[in-house]
C-alpha cells in the first residue's frame, strides 16, 4: 500500500508511520520542522515540509503528491490550545491557533489530496470523542471541543463530495499517552494506532462519513 501520514512527526502521527512501515508499506509524512521530518526520514518514509495553518505551506501540497495514487490518508495535524473548565472566552491568538489547524488545515488539506488518491482509498481525519455533541456531559476545553466538533462536520462534507471514490471516517484515537494526552491516559500510541489500522483496513464504502472509535465502535456525533 501507499500512504500519507499529515502531521507525522511525533505521537500517534509517527506511529502511524513506524507501524505502516513495520507492514512493508510505502509511507509518506509531513512535519512542520526539521526536527519532525528527519524522525520520519529515519523510519525509512518520505518526509514532506507541511504546516496546515499556513495558507502558502499548504498550497504546496497537491504538486508535492502529484500521481502518488494513496491508498490510505490520515489527517492527523492538531493541537489543544488552552486548558479550560468553564465558559472562559479563549482569546483571539488561541482561538486563531486551534481553528487554522484543527478545522482550516484538513479544509486545506483534503482538497489537495483528492487527485493523489488511488481507487477505492481510504481517508480517516482524526477528531476526538470531546467533539461530540450527543454524548457531551463536561464543558473542559471548550474550545478544542467545538474544533473537533467542526471538523468531524468536515469530514462528514468531504464523505459526500468523495463518493465512489474514497471512504471517509472520523476517529477517536483514544486517550493516548502523547504530549497532549499526558502520562496518565488509558492507551499508548502503539495501542491506539493498530486499532485504527485494523478498522481503516476493514472499511467499505458504506462506512462513509461515520465517526468512530479506536476499536471501531460507533460514537454519536
Amino acid at each position: 500500500m501507499n500512504v500519507l501520514i499529515i502531521g507525522a512527526s511525533r505521537g500517534i502521527g509517527l506511529e502511524f508511520v513506524r507501524q505502516y512501515r513495520a507492514a512493508g508499506d510505502a509511507v509518506t509524512g509531513t512535519a512542520r520542522r526539521e526536527e519532525g521530518l528527519a524522525a520520519i526520514e529515519a523510519l525509512g518514509s518520505n518526509a514532506i515540509a507541511l504546516d496546515v495553518a499556513d495558507l502558502e505551506s499548504a498550497s504546496r501540497l497537491g504538486w508535492q503528491i502529484e500521481g502518488a495514487a494513496f491508498d490510505v490518508v490520515v489527517v492527523n495535524a492538531g493541537v489543544y490550545g488552552p486548558s479550560t473548565s468553564g465558559l472562559q472566552p479563549p482569546t483571539q491568538a488561541d482561538f486563531d491557533a486551534v481553528m487554522h489547524t484543527n478545522v482550516l488545515g484538513p479544509m486545506r488539506v483534503i482538497p489537495q489530496v483528492v487527485d493523489s488518491l488511488a481507487p477505492d482509498a481510504k481517508l480517516a481525519v482524526l477528531s476526538s470523542s470531546m467533539g461530540s455533541i450527543g454524548t457531551r456531559m463536561s464543558t473542559s476545553g471548550w474550545l478544542y471541543r467545538a474544533s473537533k466538533a467542526a471538523v468531524n462536520s468536515v469530514l462528514k462534507d468531504a464523505s459526500l463530495a468523495l463518493s465512489g471514490r474514497a471512504t471517509c471516517v472520523s476517529f477517536h484515537p483514544g486517550w493516548v499517552k502523547t504530549d497532549m494526552g499526558g502520562v496518565g491516559a488509558d492507551i499508548t500510541p502503539a495501542e491506539s494506532v493498530s486499532g485504527m489500522r485494523r478498522v481503516i483496513a476493514s472499511l467499505t464504502p458504506s462506512d462513509g462519513g461515520r465517526f468512530m472509535n479506536y476499536d471501531g465502535a460507533e460514537i454519536p456525533w
